[in-house]
C-alpha cells in the first residue's frame, strides 16, 4: 500500500466514521438543549445525573460494535461473506444478552443508582422520568451502534451516515414537539430519543434486506460460536473498559461536584461534557476509522505505512482538539447560553469550560496512540493508558485538588489527568523499535 493509497483511505473512510460518531453524540446534546430551555435549570441538573448511566448502558454496543466491526472488516477483505454474517449474528446475540442484563438491573435499582450518582431530592425525579424511558430504549441504541459499525466495515459508508442522520433529524424535530407542544418536559425528550432510535432501527433492517448488501440479518447466524464471541470480546475489550471506566469516573466526579457545589455544579458539568463529548466523539471516529487499517498493515508487516496512518491520525486529531480548545476558551461565556439562561449555571459552566479545556490539545494524541496500540495487538498498553488516566491520575487528583481548591480543583483535575495520560502515551510510543513492532515493546 502506497502513501497515496493511505491518504485516500484516510479521506474516504475516516471522515464518515467521524461523522457517524459526532452525530450519535448529538442525541444527548440536542436533548440537553431543549430540556434546559424548556424544563428549567433543575431539569438539566437532573439530566446530568444520567451521564454515567448512559456510558454504562452503552458498553454492550461499544463492545460488540468495535469488536464485531473489526472482525467483519477482516472477513469481507478476505471475501468470506459467510463468516462476516456469522460475526454479525454473534455480535447481535452478545449485544442482546448484555443489554438485557443491564436494562433489567438498571430499571430495578434506578432510584438507588441515581442516588449513588449524586442525585438529590430536587434532581432525582427528573432523572428518573428520563431514564425510565431511555433504559429500555438502550437496547435499540446498542444495536444501532453495532450495526452501523458493521455497515461501515462492509464499505457502505454513505448508508451508515444516512441512517444515523435520519435518527438525529427525527430527534431534533420530535424534541420541541414533545417538550413544548405536548408539554411533556424531560419525559418528552426521552420519548423523542426512543422514537428516533426506532426509526433508525427500521432503516437498518431495510438496509440489511437489500439484495446488494453482503451482510444479512438471519436467525441461523445468531447461533453463538465461542471462537467468534471470543474474538469480538478481545478486540472490543479496550473500548469496553474505556466506557466502564468513564462511567465510573463520572459517578465519582458527580459525588465530588455535589459535595463542593451542589446540584448546579453537576448541571454545569453536564453542559461542559456536552461540548467535550462532541470533540471526543470526533476523535473516536478517527480511532475507529484507522483501527482496522492499522491492524491490516500490521498483520501484513507494512510497518512504515502503519506509522504513516498513525501520523495522519495524530495530525488530524490534534487539529480537531486544538479547535475545540480555542472554541472553549474564546466562547466560554456564550456556550452555556445554548442550554440555560440561569445565571448560576452560566457562571459555573463558564468557569468549568475554561479550566477543563486547558489540556484538550493533547487529547487527540492520547486517544489515537491508545487506539494504535490496540490495533497492533498490544491491547495491554491501550488498556493501561485508559485505566491510568482515570484511576491513577484523575481520581486521586479529584480528592487532592478539591481539598485544596474546592470546585476549581475539580475542574483542574481533568486537564492534569489528560496531561499525565499523554505523557504515558508518549513513553509507550517512544519504546517502539524504529521500523517494526515487536511483542517485547
Amino acid at each position: 500500500m502506497t502513501e497515496h493509497h493511505i491518504h485516500k483511505f484516510f479521506k474516504n473512510y475516516i471522515l464518515p466514521a467521524m461523522f457517524n460518531m459526532v452525530v450519535m453524540a448529538l442525541y444527548n446534546f440536542v436533548d440537553r438543549i431543549f430540556i434546559g430551555q424548556g424544563a428549567g435549570p433543575l431539569a438539566i441538573c437532573g439530566l446530568a445525573l444520567t451521564l454515567p448511566c448512559v456510558f454504562l448502558l452503552s458498553t454492550a454496543g461499544t463492545l460488540t460494535g468495535v469488536g464485531g466491526g473489526a472482525r467483519i472488516a477482516t472477513a469481507i477483505s478476505q471475501h468470506d461473506y459467510q463468516l462476516a454474517n456469522r460475526i454479525l449474528g454473534n455480535a447481535t446475540f452478545l449485544n442482546v444478552i448484555l443489554s438485557g442484563i443491564l436494562i433489567i438491573y438498571s430499571l430495578y435499582q434506578l432510584d438507588f443508582i441515581l442516588e449513588i450518582f449524586g442525585g438529590s431530592e430536587q434532581t432525582i425525579p427528573y432523572a428518573h422520568e428520563y431514564m425510565t424511558i431511555l433504559i429500555p430504549a438502550s437496547l435499540l441504541t446498542n444495536l444501532n451502534f453495532t450495526y452501523c459499525h458493521a455497515i461501515r466495515a462492509s464499505g457502505a459508508f454513505r448508508a451508515s451516515m444516512s441512517i444515523v442522520m435520519t435518527g438525529v433529524i427525527a430527534n431534533v424535530i420530535l424534541d420541541p414537539i414533545f417538550i413544548f407542544g405536548l408539554q411533556l418536559g424531560i419525559e418528552g425528550a426521552a420519548m423523542a430519543t426512543a422514537l428516533s432510535m426506532v426509526l433508525s432501527s427500521v432503516c437498518l433492517i431495510r438496509h440489511f434486506k437489500r439484495p446488494d448488501n453482503p451482510l444479512k440479518l438471519q436467525i441461523r447466524y445468531f447461533l453463538p460460536q465461542f471462537s467468534i464471541l471470543r474474538s469480538i470480546i478481545t478486540i472490543g475489550m479496550a473500548a469496553f473498559i474505556m466506557n466502564i471506566t468513564t462511567g465510573m469516573v463520572n459517578i465519582i466526579m458527580n459525588r465530588y461536584l455535589e459535595h463542593h457545589g451542589g446540584d448546579y455544579a453537576i448541571g454545569a458539568y453536564g453542559i461542559i461534557s456536552s461540548y467535550s463529548v462532541l470533540v471526543s466523539m470526533l476523535l473516536m471516529g478517527i480511532c475507529q476509522g484507522i483501527q482496522p487499517m492499522i491492524s491490516y498493515l500490521y498483520a501484513s508487516e507494512q510497518h512504515r505505512q502503519a506509522i504513516i496512518m498513525l501520523k495522519n491520525g495524530v495530525g488530524t486529531g490534534s487539529l480537531i482538539a486544538c479547535g475545540g480548545f480555542l472554541i472553549g476558551e474564546l466562547f466560554a461565556p456564550w456556550l452555556g447560553k445554548a442550554f440555560t439562561s440561569d445565571t448560576t449555571l452560566l457562571r459555573l459552566s463558564e468557569e468549568g469550560i475554561r479550566y477543563t479545556f486547558l489540556a484538550m490539545p493533547l487529547i487527540g494524541f492520547q486517544l489515537i496512540v491508545t487506539s494504535f496500540f490496540q490495533s497492533i495487538r498490544q491491547a495491554s498498553k491501550a488498556i493501561t493508558m485508559n485505566i491510568s488516566r482515570q484511576f491513577l491520575f484523575l481520581i486521586p487528583a479529584l480528592g487532592l485538588f478539591s481539598h485544596r481548591w474546592g470546585l476549581t480543583g475539580i475542574w483542574l483535575a481533568i486537564p492534569f489527568a489528560d496531561l499525565m495520560a499523554s505523557l504515558i502515551a508518549l513513553f509507550f510510543l517512544y519504546q517502539l523499535k524504529p521500523g517494526k513492532f515487536t511483542d517485547k515493546y
